[in-house]
């Protein structure tokens, strides 16, 4: 990598560092430092949900699906434009007014005023553990990323790198930071991979003759795709817009109901079909580009999919460029890496210690999202993929709380004690199939069956309440 590339790379990150030592001296109290004072635009709002949305798990994961199986790997996120919409018009009107009255600052705050405390406590635990592995996945693709375009640094190296980096400026900054952060490095994300990635990596790699001419008929088709997979996608992506932490925090921080939900339909599009083609085109020019030995010393045998487009970037782009490039891709990384962070901070400090109101609560959250930070840094040395990490934590933490929000949200008697044993067996459920992993019917995904047990769960504990009810 010339010094130009790293000169660029370098100023990048220290004007990402540089935002989070400006909105330091901006927080007062938690307030400020979770929801961002209440007052943020659409504009910003809907580039931060994309951001971490789609961020660096999704960007390198993309690319590995592209490099697998083409064009039809973009239904990855079709499910987030779905969810984006549906979440705008179902949950925002029903969230976002009783949030700014009773001051939420949480996604669990919400369920405690629907259900009780004790509901609150468990979905802090199940969303923090979830935000806490989707973090360690985000600075597992950094790593990937950097280890492979600096050829001295070591993976563990990187890791360490790139943990600092996302760590400090959110520790000091809060969501304001992240949230203006994420707009700046949404803005690079595109246009580095659309006016920079794309056309180098495409007319590097021989154009469409070559891609044609090396890819099977399937990699060029939007149908080369199992139903099996389309539906574990469906069941683990979509409902993440209904219990995720980090969007509850956006809604939170929007001015108003309208704000929030005009930021929610900004999002959907910039993800499908937008970002969901870019990722994927880029992992087939990966694919190309590997089999006609523009990778040296790579085969189909020895390439990690998701390594594919971190390699082929050095050897396309010229100087100059390629900083340009790996500060996007590094844009979409933190992106996803620092608001995750964030949402496991707010977990613990607002549903778990519930020291949001001490007088002290700004530097205790800043110390707590410190030590998260490390957790997060120590776990993604044990983890291989990126996309198997991230979805294994969206699984968690969806099949143990999207039976609960669906009856918060459309339950005209909503009951605590159902709940909790929903969230309970949903989890576990769940949990207890990953790790035991073994085939399961159909080749559904975990989630489905933990979803599942959890409607199950729920209605059966409401059935013996009402039974109990009665019968007094």
């Amino acid at each position: 990598m010339s010094w130009i590339d790293l000169s660029i790379f370098s100023a990048y990150l220290l004007a990402m560092l540089g935002v989070g030592f400006y909105f330091m001296r901006k927080n007062t109290n938690t307030d400020d430092y979770y929801v961002g004072g209440r007052k943020l635009s659409s504009l910003h709002i809907g580039l931060s949900v994309v951001a971490t949305d789609v961020g660096g798990g999704f960007s390198i994961g993309l690319g590995g699906l592209g490099f697998t199986m083409g064009l039809s790997g973009s239904w990855l996120l079709f499910t987030g434009l779905l969810g984006a919409w549906l979440s705008g018009v179902l949950l925002i009107p029903k969230v976002a007014g009783v949030a700014r009255r009773k001051g939420f600052l949480s996604f669990p705050q919400f369920l405690e005023y629907i259900f009780d405390k004790r509901v609150a406590m468990i979905a802090g635990v199940i969303s923090a553990i979830g935000y806490l592995g989707f973090t360690s996945s985000q600075m597992l693709a950094g790593a990937k990323l950097a280890s492979s375009t600096f050829t001295d640094l070591s993976l563990n190296n990187a890791l360490l790198a790139m943990g600092i980096i996302a760590v400090v400026y959110t520790v000091l900054g809060g969501l304001k930071a992240v949230i203006y952060t994420d707009t700046i490095q949404w803005i690079v994300l595109m246009s580095g991979l659309v006016f920079v990635g794309l056309p180098f990596a495409y007319y590097r790699i021989g154009g469409m003759e070559a891609i044609s001419s090396t890819l099977k008929p399937s990699f060029l088709t939007l149908s080369s795709i199992s139903w099996q997979t389309i539906v574990n996608w469906l069941f683990t992506i979509l409902p993440i817009w209904f219990i995720g932490m980090t969007l509850y925090q956006r809604i939170y921080a929007a001015k108003d109901t309208k704000t929030a939900q005009r930021g929610w339909f900004i999002a959907g599009l910039f993800e499908y079909p937008l970002m969901a083609f870019i990722g994927v085109l880029l992992g087939m020019f990966s694919r190309v580009a590997l089999e006609n030995g523009l990778l040296a010393g790579y085969t189909l045998n020895n390439m990690d999919a998701e390594m594919g487009l971190p390699f082929l970037l050095p050897k396309i782009l010229p100087v100059g460029f390629l900083g340009i490039v790996l500060s996007a891709y590094f844009s979409a990384i933190m992106s996803t890496a620092d608001s995750c962070l964030m949402a496991a901070s707010g977990n613990i400090l607002t549903d778990v210690f519930r020291r949001h109101t001490h007088k002290n609560s700004l530097r205790f959250s800043q110390l707590l999202t410190l030590v998260i930070g490390i957790i997060a840094l120590v776990l993604a040395t044990t983890m291989t993929s990126v996309l198997e990490l991230m979805l294994h934590s969206y699984s968690f933490m969806v099949s143990g709380m999207i039976i609960p929000v669906l009856v918060a949200l459309f339950s005209k008697k909503p009951h605590a004690v159902s709940a909790l044993v929903a969230m309970i067996t949903g989890g576990t459920a769940t949990l207890v199939l990953i790790l035991l992993d073994k085939p399961l019917p159909l080749r559904l995904d975990a989630n489905i069956f933990g979803i599942t047990l959890s409607l199950l769960a729920y209605f059966i504990a409401d059935s013996i309440r009402t039974k109990i009810r009665l019968s007094q």
